[in-house]
């Protein structure tokens, strides 16, 4: 059994950049500089992108305008950050519990550490660090996920040294989607987008790829027969899919066009809307 972790450079489809539609431009862009150790890599007309390395991870879209986040809407539960390693997360907790930031919650998921808090907006947060991929299966060979207490004193005395900001290897692991019906979410990021059910949870479902416990994830714990989002709404505007092999672009614009899903191909990127109006970007790696 091997103790390497996922290596998402290698999965056929991984996570790219996050947009959120922000009321509070600056306040939400100084929490995740602050909290999370994100830097400005780019920035014009009322937008911000965050990342490291010059690398963006999530871009803010600032709009005073926008209608308050809705937390029973389907959209965004929680954009995951994942860390390079426990001890990273470690030091990560030990910043955030130094700075006196408010968390929501700490779970050992068996594929996971994982801590979760909000942004000042209520876009929902998690910052993990996986385990190695031999722990994730069970032994009918599937992968298994569950929510248990975080042993917090034990991820902190294995974390020595101080935050310094986002690692570097930091990336955007998965995003976790509140949706209005499973089998339809099913339908657009396995039926279409090509995402394996990587497992199962009552109310959600989990969408990896390459093996991965999950690059996606759509509950409707708290969005159970929600519709579709007001446009302009504050929270989740899109995500972008890196495929790692160009070509399975047709494949994924074939099974959009036999569902009749519509594919907006303007601006150099593909570009398909869930069911709830989230805009699915495509791009090649």
């Amino acid at each position: 059994m091997t103790n390497e972790l996922f290596n998402h450079a290698l999965a056929p489809m991984r996570i790219g950049r996050v947009r959120l539609r922000v009321r509070d431009l600056d306040a939400v862009a100084g929490f995740y500089q602050r909290v999370m150790g994100l830097e400005p890599v780019a920035s014009a007309d009322g937008r911000i992108t965050l990342g490291h390395d010059g690398q963006g991870l999530l871009e803010l879209v600032g709009d005073p305008a926008a209608a308050a986040r809705d937390p029973r809407d389907a959209g965004l539960f929680h954009t995951a950050f994942l860390l390079p390693s426990r001890a990273d997360l470690g030091r990560w907790l030990a910043h955030v519990i130094k700075s006196d930031i408010h968390l929501e919650g700490a779970s050992d998921h068996i594929v996971s550490e994982a801590i979760y808090l909000s942004d000042p907006e209520g876009n929902g947060i998690e910052v993990y660090a996986d385990r190695p991929m031999s722990r994730w299966r069970g032994g009918d060979g599937q992968i298994h996920m569950t929510t248990e207490p975080l042993d917090i004193p034990d991820l902190l005395a294995a974390s020595p040294g101080t935050w310094d900001g986002f690692p570097k290897g930091g990336i955007i692991g998965h995003v976790h989607l509140q949706v209005g019906d499973t089998a339809q979410a099913d339908g657009f990021y396995h039926g279409i987008l090509g995402f394996d059910i990587a497992s199962r949870y009552p109310g959600a479902s989990f969408f990896g790829s390459g093996g991965y416990h999950h690059h996606l994830a759509g509950n409707i714990w708290n969005s159970r027969r929600a519709g579709a989002r007001a446009a302009g709404a504050a929270g989740l505007e899109s995500v972008e899919i890196i495929l790692r092999d160009g070509t399975a672009e047709a494949g994924i614009l074939e099974r959009a066009a036999q569902a009749g899903a519509v594919v907006d191909t303007r601006g150099g990127a593909s570009v398909l809307h869930d069911p709830w109006g989230t805009a699915i970007i495509l791009r090649a790696a």
